[in-house]
């Protein structure tokens, strides 16, 4: 199989022959060794600073998220959430629980956010902007640096979701004024599911230490203290953190975040160049390099995901919802090669003689 959805990816084999080993035990000296490590590699790699803080939380993406929501934010907070799709919605339902007053900026499936839009709310005392920037539902990615002044502007705490977007788009959190950005091991850092990372301005730090939260295994404080000799409160996925700590030097060796970037920025440029004359249509107003979202003109979408998969063993991303039938997406992050988006395009290009794609 070839794997084109947006997690898991597919991975190098480098990183799965970590996973075929015996599990370390993990307090000790060498795995501390590992985890600082990891820390300042996806601090360079965030732009985060010396002074930021990096957490590797044995859960999915949405552990974190909500992990950022109730240790950062409290009822005397009031939250601008842009909401365009299945995980903007998730911040939404995680304000609604913890009651975290916020009001939504939602858009239409695929919509751009503009300037005019976040304007309306200027001045409103709002305290924080909670945003997926790159929503994957719909693979619809938002402008950082739009969103950064306005957060400059308004004096606002700024979350970010950066779960498919970390290592395909440019980030750079101290430049972009970034205090809370969340990551998740099986996109582009191409490793397992089961690990997911929240590197801290230090406002954030000051937030959390400041916070009273009524939880043992997601109170960041006890990770931020565990976190000082390289630890992690409670056991941790420790194959997932040494692939993690793999992934990351040989990013590092590679030329560093930029140059893996670059790498996913090609490779969705090439298969976008070549769907020009398929009977599809780009889905998004504003495109991530993690991901196209493709919708159909004629055929349902998750008929394609299927055939894809039993005929031609290869994986793309199907859709959920009222999408479902409408958008399938082609992740372009992974271990993934100008010669496997030759693969799809043929199968693809195959479904139209076929007259299945139509």
């Amino acid at each position: 199989m070839i794997n084109f959805t947006v997690g898991p990816v597919q991975m190098c084999e480098e990183v799965c022959r970590i996973g075929e080993e015996q599990v370390p035990y993990f307090r000790t000296q060498e795995f501390s060794k590992i985890m600082k490590e990891n820390e300042n590699l996806m601090k360079k790699f965030t732009g985060a600073g010396e002074k930021a803080r990096v957490l590797f939380l044995t859960g999915s993406g949405t552990a974190s998220m909500e992990a950022a929501i109730m240790n950062t934010l409290t009822q005397e907070d009031k939250a601008l959430v842009i909401n365009g799709g299945s995980f903007g919605q998730r911040f939404v339902d995680l304000c609604q629980i913890y009651e975290v007053p916020y009001t939504e900026i939602k858009l239409y499936y695929g919509q751009k956010l503009r300037k005019e839009m976040l304007e309306k709310y200027t001045g409103d005392k709002y305290t924080c902007l909670i945003v997926n920037v790159h929503e994957t539902s719909t693979g619809v990615h938002y402008d950082l640096n739009m969103l950064h002044e306005f957060c400059q502007e308004n004096h606002l705490f700024f979350i970010v979701d950066a779960i498919s977007s970390f290592l395909a788009d440019p980030i750079d959190m101290e430049k972009q004024g970034i205090d809370v950005l969340i990551t998740g091991s099986q996109k582009a850092l191409a490793v397992p599911p089961g690990i997911s990372i929240l590197t801290l301005s230090k406002k954030a730090i000051n937030r959390i230490e400041n916070n009273h939260v009524k939880s043992l295994y997601f109170n960041l404080k006890l990770a931020l203290k565990n976190g000082e000799r390289g630890q992690t409160p409670f056991t941790p996925a420790v194959s997932i953190l040494r692939q993690i700590h793999q992934r990351l030097l040989m990013i590092d060796e590679n030329g560093g975040a930029n140059s893996e970037i670059s790498r996913v920025h090609e490779l969705a440029i090439d298969f976008r160049n070549r769907i020009k004359n398929l009977p599809v249509d780009i889905f998004s107003e504003e495109v991530s390099n993690a991901v196209t979202a493709l919708k159909t003109r004629n055929v349902s979408a998750k008929k394609i995901f299927d055939i894809l998969k039993d005929e031609y063993q290869i994986w793309i991303c199907p859709n959920g919802g009222e999408l479902s039938e409408k958008v399938f997406r082609v992740g372009h992050i992974g271990n993934l090669t100008i010669t496997d988006n030759t693969v799809l395009i043929e199968a693809l290009d195959d479904l139209v003689k076929r007259k299945i794609l139509i």
